[in-house]
């Protein structure tokens, strides 16, 4: 039943995800939000069609589409209240508080790098995307990319075997494009589809720039292989940047027009890279941290090794707070707690609540 509703919430024309975490903030679970009148709503700045959507029942909200996905065995679906919910896409600007899966969902967690590049790529570009991801694979990484056309469906070749996620700018019950049909199913075997679309959502040009955010959001960093001035991987190399990510870019020749993308980037601060080495070296300790196994939830009597750390697990219990009233009852600044916090949840211990907040796991039965 919490999934139909779930469902039915991003059915809501025109309900984005910073409007819907306004009011699970507001109304504290999902369930509430269509359990309340038509006056508490008005104030939230949502339109009259929105506000008449949210005095409906789920179920009626929902399309065939919807209903087939839910009564499918081989789909899923990640909420945003989920423990599992990726730790480092939650602390994109924008992040989607439902993602539609098929396949391995424990790729979820592990530590990813995104491969992107040209639709009309070299031969070249090809055999070296393909080369990269399978090397990078083989130490320990989950490659993702978008399932294009190009140096995507080489990426995500080359990485079948250890694991990979394609992230759709579709519903994740449609492949775009329709030649990688059979890619996309050897996907779910190996590793993972997901989309932030509803199911049954069709290709539009919009929602790929919107999804490169989502690639570059799940991963430590992104590698750029072959890119003219203008290429969307562009973009997905910009949006890791103002995330945090590291950004590799493989040179090329300066005659080519696909060199210009990497080239770009290099001037402007992304690493040079000639082999998979020089990647799993600058990935450091973030690497580490997401390879090792997030543990069970600890107990009530669970006591962080780190004095910092343990400190800020007694000021915490499980109804979420805010990082400024974390800060201030552990004695730190909001720098200091903010790596703190990321560090206890890509451990198990925290989870990310909405509003920013964040809260004790429950004990372990």
């Amino acid at each position: 039943m919490t999934d139909q509703i779930w469902l039915a919430l991003s059915r809501i024309p025109g309900l984005g995800p910073v409007r819907q975490r306004a009011l699970l903030e507001r109304f504290g679970a999902v369930e509430r939000c269509f359990q309340t009148g038509a006056e508490a709503l008005q104030g939230l700045g949502l339109q009259a069609a929105q506000i008449a959507a949210l005095q409906k029942e789920p179920a009626d909200l929902l399309t065939p589409a919807d209903q087939r996905w839910l009564e499918s065995a081989d789909t899923d679906l990640c909420r945003w209240t989920d423990v599992d919910y990726p730790p480092l896409l939650r602390h994109i600007p924008d992040p989607p508080l439902l993602l539609y899966l098929r396949g391995q969902r424990a790729r979820l967690n592990q530590a990813m790098l995104a491969i992107v590049g040209s639709r009309s790529p070299t031969a070249t570009g090809m055999a070296t995307a393909e080369a990269f991801a399978r090397s990078l694979g083989e130490a320990g990484l989950t490659i993702s990319s978008g399932l294009a056309l190009g140096i995507d469906a080489a990426a995500h070749r080359g990485a079948l075997d250890s694991g990979t996620v394609a992230v759709l700018g579709t519903g994740a019950d449609l492949i775009y494009p329709r030649s990688h049909l059979q890619l996309a199913r050897s996907i779910t075997t190996h590793g993972l589809l997901l989309s932030e679309q509803p199911p049954h959502t069709a290709p539009r040009s919009g929602l790929f720039p919107r999804r490169n955010r989502i690639i570059s959001g799940l991963s430590l960093g992104v590698l750029v292989v072959e890119a003219a001035e203008g290429s969307g991987s562009l973009i997905t190399a910009r949006l890791a940047m103002e995330q945090g990510r590291e950004v590799f870019a493989i040179p090329g020749s300066i005659h080519s027009p696909l060199s210009r993308g990497p080239h770009r980037l290099i001037r402007d601060g992304a690493k040079l890279v000639e082999s998979a080495a020089d990647i799993l070296s600058e990935l450091g300790p973030l690497y580490g941290a997401l390879q090792s196994h997030r543990p069970a939830a600890p107990s009530t009597e669970w006591q962080p090794e780190d004095p910092t750390q343990a400190k800020v697990w007694a000021a915490m219990d499980f109804d979420p707070l805010a990082p400024e009233q974390i800060a201030k009852r552990c004695g730190l600044t909001l720098t200091e707690l903010s790596a703190i916090l990321l560090d206890m949840e890509l451990q198990g211990y925290l989870v990310a609540c909405p509003g920013g907040r964040f809260c004790r796991l429950l004990p372990a039965p």
